[in-house]
């Protein structure tokens, strides 16, 4: 891989960088389903509304045993000791205060100050 000349094209971003912050942000900080999508919870049944990707994206009710709904939310519930967002490169944990420092010299920055604590009495 390393004998390959590699060229890279990445466009700046159209709202800039909070904007691709917002973006990110929707798909790693996010519920399975919010509750907006819930309509109603009767004699056992959730109703939830969802989106028909082969009928045109229109949305649709459907009606789950509760049993069944719990199921299915509880699939998107990561195991004890998983995380949801790994970190790589110069934010990696093992050299990460290292290579922060190496970016801020090269980048011509300062470490910010830590803000101040307030105690309370």
């Amino acid at each position: 891989m390393r004998k390959i000349e590699w060229v890279v094209y990445a466009k700046p971003p159209f709202g800039g960088p909070e904007y691709v912050l917002q973006y990110l942000a929707r798909y790693t900080h996010r519920v399975a389903i919010s509750n907006g999508r819930l309509l109603k919870l009767e004699n056992g049944q959730v109703t939830f509304s969802w989106r028909d990707s082969k009928d045109n994206n229109r949305i649709k009710p459907m009606t789950l045993d509760a049993v069944e709904f719990i199921r299915r939310f509880l699939l998107h519930i990561l195991p004890r000791g998983f995380v949801k967002i790994r970190h790589f490169g110069f934010l990696a944990n093992r050299n990460r205060s290292a290579a922060l420092g190496l970016c801020r010299q090269h980048l011509g920055t300062r470490i910010p100050a830590k803000p101040a604590t307030a105690v309370l009495s």
